[in-house]
């Protein structure tokens, strides 16, 4: 069942790449929805304190690297904001 975790966690850790190449290339993110990401990157952040407390390597990993992609899609978020 670990395998599964680990490809579990690949796949949904990668699904975030190309949006963020997306964002990088086109320098928007007007679609993203702020809200949304936010309440994501905390659900994340909880994912990994669970892993980390439960030592549960497939959610550690997963999580540390999905967190560091919607921090970057944040940052881009505001980066590339329009000015109003």
């Amino acid at each position: 069942m670990e395998t599964v975790g680990y490809f579990a966690g690949i796949l949904t850790t990668i699904a975030f790449v190309p949006q963020v190449i997306q964002i990088y290339k086109t320098k928007s993110a007007k679609d993203i929805s702020l809200a949304m990401f936010l309440l994501f990157t905390l659900g994340v952040t909880f994912w990994l304190v669970y892993g980390i407390s439960t030592k549960a390597v497939p959610v550690i990993a997963a999580n540390a690297i999905t967190l560091m992609l919607s921090l970057l899609i944040l940052f881009f978020k505001y980066k590339y904001r329009k000015s109003m």
